[in-house]
């Protein structure tokens, strides 16, 4: 099982602090990697770094702001000099807005734009092409090469309803992940990947409200809707990500490079018939 093993790489992980990100940041130091948590709330970023810490690996948290540049500039900064070097970069910060999502009330027309401007450079630029560009300049220095991961979504494979934004920016990720899979493989080294993961549905802070009726717990229209065309019949738990992400990052797909995994349940391959 060497292939997989993670021992001595350095993980940057952005969005570290969230439901998804923390459960990455451990299972990332689980396989051996030293791992750096990343998140806005710099407290959630501490916690899950020193939920994590081991004798093994060495956790540490840092506060950014993934939709200012400057932040980031300064978060690679302090993560050179904590860690020497990055060699995994992990794309976790995202998330949709009630504010840019239709109703019954609200109708497309009707959205701020202001709104879906955030949700879209929240999930686009945020979350993968601007710590792409600031972070991923360090992978490409690095002559071991290294590994980007950015977060989509079942989004990339249909468009769902009620989240224009969030859905026209996650198809953007997976296009924006082949692009920069084709870009550093011919013109840095084909030792840098570039992949993505599309979680199917996860109960997480920003789509509860979608999913469960926060008042009585049980599923809204919506979440039957995705329960009964989710063939294992459940909503997926964070640390169904880990195995594939770990596959992903490791020796064990050296040769993949460019895709979009599908960890979903099987929403993505039913037809509803």
């Amino acid at each position: 099982m060497k292939m997989f093993d993670l021992k001595g790489k350095n993980a940057v992980v952005m969005g570290g602090g969230g439901i998804l990100g923390a459960d990455i940041s451990k299972g990332l130091a689980d396989a051996g990697a030293n791992v750096a948590v990343c998140d806005l709330n710099k407290n959630n970023a501490d916690k899950v770094a020193s939920f994590i810490d081991s004798p093994n690996t060495k956790c540490v948290g840092f506060y950014v702001d993934a939709m200012d540049t400057g932040s980031i500039k300064k978060l690679k900064e302090d993560v050179l000099s904590c860690f020497g070097s990055v060699d995994i970069l992990i794309n976790a910060v995202g998330g949709n807005m009630k504010d840019a999502t239709t109703s019954t009330e609200v109708s497309f027309f009707d959205l701020p734009d202001d709104k879906l401007k955030k949700v879209v450079d929240l999930n686009l630029m945020a979350g993968a092409v601007i710590p792409s560009q600031v972070i991923g300049e360090a992978i490409a220095e690095n002559e071991k090469g290294g590994v980007i991961i950015n977060i989509s979504s079942m989004n990339y494979y249909r468009p769902l309803t009620r989240t224009p934004g969030y859905s026209a920016a996650k198809a953007a990720v997976s296009n924006f992940t082949q692009w920069l899979a084709v870009y550093l493989a011919m013109e840095y080294s084909d030792k840098i990947r570039v992949n993505a993961v599309a979680p199917g549905f996860f109960l997480t802070d920003q789509n509860r409200y979608l999913l469960t009726d926060q008042q009585t717990g049980e599923l809204t229209p919506r979440g039957r809707q995705i329960i009964d065309h989710t063939p294992m019949k459940r909503f997926g738990s964070p640390d169904d990500l880990i195995g594939t992400i770990i596959w992903l990052v490791s020796d064990a797909a050296k040769f993949v490079t460019g895709i979009t995994v599908p960890v979903d349940g099987g929403f993505s391959s039913y037809s509803g018939v």
